[in-house]
């Protein structure tokens, strides 16, 4: 659902289609390009019941973008906020950044809540 969203942003598109990752980190000497990884912080919880069943999940994602170039990895990790805000609702909760041998990382996390039939285009 996730990276689907972030796919139809052309600019995401565009900078990282075949790096966008869960779960999987690259080593740094492989960053020449930018990587962007997901990688959800708990599972998702059912929330919102009725009739007995649940009509929403609670999420808590992260988001990684590692790139070489600082003004890139901020413009993708604004990008992703965006594409998650305005797809979900999801809203952005602090992550670290940090620089280490020429390669910039913005982690952000994000927590929302996502109606079930939203799943399919999650």
């Amino acid at each position: 659902m996730v990276y689907h969203a972030l796919i139809s942003d052309d600019y995401i598109k565009e900078q990282a289609f075949d790096r966008i990752k869960f779960f999987e980190y690259p080593e740094t000497g492989e960053v020449a390009a930018p990587f962007i990884i997901i990688d959800p912080v708990e599972p998702l919880d059912p929330s919102n019941f009725a009739d007995n069943s649940w009509l929403k999940y609670d999420c808590f994602i992260q988001i990684d973008v590692w790139t070489p170039v600082r003004v890139t990895t901020n413009t993708l990790a604004d990008k992703i906020r965006d594409v998650l805000w305005e797809r979900f609702g999801l809203k952005q909760k602090s992550g670290p950044q940090e620089y280490e041998d020429g390669v910039f990382r913005d982690a952000r996390r994000y927590t929302g809540t996502i109606y079930r039939n939203d799943l399919d285009s999650l």
